[in-house]
């Protein structure tokens, strides 16, 4: 299988930073194993930035009722939490891969900060956005605008976050998103937010290392 191939001015000193483009699932998928798999206590914590190629993906514990139909969209199953989602084209997908125990945090927390960074993000541009304790991620107006899922392995996490910005939101139909019957979607340019990827990634960095930085405090 193909691996991802890192240029040198691609990764930033402190928290190594990867803009990607975008990269295919399942070779990503491979690589942030790999990664989890050979590090060590002092191997810095990274955040790749990408997008996919059109794929749905199902949780670990995913039930296959919700798929609703079969499209030409290939399903793969994964090894993070949750249910369904669709990746796509001008969706901005931010992989965390983090020592959890080097940051003292635990995953309800770090959930929680995944999804205040992206609440912060938005508040940038005067949006509206909240979390809710049964169903991860991030709402406006009670339609999703971001997905989240982890995999534990080893006390370091892997997987992200998916935010909707400039995207083709038909595929959604076809699913259950995330488990939810009729749950809508939304994306930040029909909130009004013309920002492109490239600002939008960098904003979202900032503000998961703002959160992370903060360390545990529930």
């Amino acid at each position: 299988m193909e691996n991802l191939r890192f240029k040198p001015e691609q990764v930033s000193l402190a928290m190594k930073i990867r803009e990607l483009g975008t990269v295919d699932y399942l070779v990503t998928w491979q690589a942030m194993k790999e990664f989890t798999a050979h590090r060590t206590e002092y191997t810095p914590d990274e955040i790749w930035l990408l997008q996919h190629s059109p794929v749905y993906t199902q949780g670990i514990a995913g039930r296959p009722e919700h798929l609703l139909y079969q499209n030409d969209i290939p399903v793969i199953q994964t090894d993070r939490g949750g249910q369904i989602t669709f990746h796509g084209p001008g969706q901005l997908i931010t992989y965390l891969l983090l020592d959890l125990r080097r940051l003292k945090l635990n995953v309800r927390e770090l959930v929680r900060k995944m999804e205040r960074a992206v609440i912060d993000l938005l508040q940038e541009y005067h949006v509206h956005a909240e979390g809710r304790v049964d169903a991860p991620g991030v709402y406006v107006s009670n339609a999703k605008i971001a997905s989240l899922g982890l995999k534990i392995k080893n006390g370091c996490c892997y997987h992200g976050i998916a935010l909707n910005v400039d995207m083709d939101l038909t595929p959604f139909s076809a699913i259950n998103p995330c488990g939810y019957a009729g749950l809508r979607v939304t994306q930040t340019k029909n909130l009004g937010i013309d920002d492109e990827m490239e600002v939008l990634g960098l904003k979202m960095i900032k503000k998961l290392q703002l959160k992370l930085a903060e360390g545990s405090n529930i």
